[in-house]
């Protein structure tokens, strides 16, 4: 197994039982590196969804509850060390003292149940099975995360025979920028969207409603809008590929471009949070990826032209 998982070179001929068994070797190293990553995943889901909970608001309800219940408490806090002081003084008998310093206890213990600071809301759950079923799709989800980097290069080795040794190492570059996309996708979505998107949800004609916020829905919204715009951070790459394959360059891109701002927009409201908010936050990088492949579509055009000169010239050349 170990020579079949690595790259296959372009002149090397395998059978399609070849091809089927490296495949088969390839979906068993993705199979067990998901499940790896699942349970490791399963295992610290508590910092999991502290980092999913960070983008809820603060309930305005809850928020005046908590606040005068930490008021609450630095009152009380301030009431038993009065009554300590008093406990000290010289004219109190021991009995007095005693049931002085019983009384401080007594507050000083019910100041301890009290909140220290302002804390923000948990997702609800409303089923017997719903926190374990919720709290497994959420390291299903973060495991795929983790392994995507892994995936895309099982795809790419799989693939690899298939390039020409030029078409190869053109093809790398775009490879490793693919999960690097993705990335900046998902934590440009954790927190640059998420955050405004969910307070204006949430907030939203809150005179009329009281919000409940449910847990298997809110983490559903929150990862389905990181992989989403994960994927669309994949931009450059699919209109790069389509620059490969002649279907468009660079000039169609720049003369389109009203075209495509409102493909772009389309794109945008698809993704999971149709609200204005959400929709305009997801469509600014949208655009600046799509000026940025119009560059990288002009300097492949550039290399393509210089590389197609440099072949016309060289039966031409004198070699001394």
């Amino acid at each position: 197994m170990a020579r079949k998982l690595r790259p296959i070179g372009h002149e090397d001929r395998l059978s399609i039982v070849d091809h089927l068994d490296e495949l088969r070797s390839r979906l068993i190293v993705c199979s067990i590196a998901l499940a790896v990553a699942f349970g490791l995943c399963f295992w610290q889901n508590a910092p999991l969804l502290k980092l999913l909970n960070k983008s809820i608001p603060f309930s305005s309800a809850t928020t005046a509850q908590q606040r005068a219940a930490v008021n609450q408490r630095a009152q009380v806090l301030a009431a038993a060390a009065d009554l300590l002081a008093l406990a000290k003084a010289s004219d109190l008998s021991a009995a007095d003292r005693a049931d002085i310093a019983g009384a401080a206890g007594h507050l000083g213990r019910f100041a301890a149940a009290l909140p220290t600071k302002v804390q923000k809301e948990k997702p609800i759950t409303i089923g017997v099975a719903e926190p374990f079923t919720t709290t497994m799709a959420i390291a299903a989800y973060f495991a795929l995360l983790f392994c995507l980097p892994l995936l895309i290069y099982q795809v790419y080795a799989f693939v690899l025979p298939a390039f020409k040794p030029e078409e190869r190492r053109n093809a790398f570059p775009l490879m490793l920028m693919a999960p690097a996309l993705f990335t900046a996708g998902v934590v440009f979505a954790y927190f640059l969207v998420l955050p405004p998107a969910v307070k204006f949800l949430q907030g939203f004609n809150s005179t009329n409603f009281d919000s409940l916020l449910q847990a298997k829905p809110y983490y559903e919204f929150e990862i389905l809008t990181m992989l989403g715009i994960g994927l669309t951070f994949q931009l450059p790459l699919g209109l790069l590929a389509l620059d490969r394959i002649g279907v468009l360059n660079s000039r169609t891109l720049t003369h389109q471009w009203r075209y495509a701002i409102v493909i772009i927009a389309i794109i945008a409201a698809a993704l999971p949070g149709a609200d204005p908010v959400t929709t305009l936050l997801e469509m600014v990088p949208l655009l600046l990826l799509y000026l940025l492949s119009i560059v990288m579509l002009k300097m492949a055009d550039r290399r393509s032209a210089a590389r197609e000169a440099a072949n016309l010239s060289g039966p031409n050349t004198d070699p001394t």
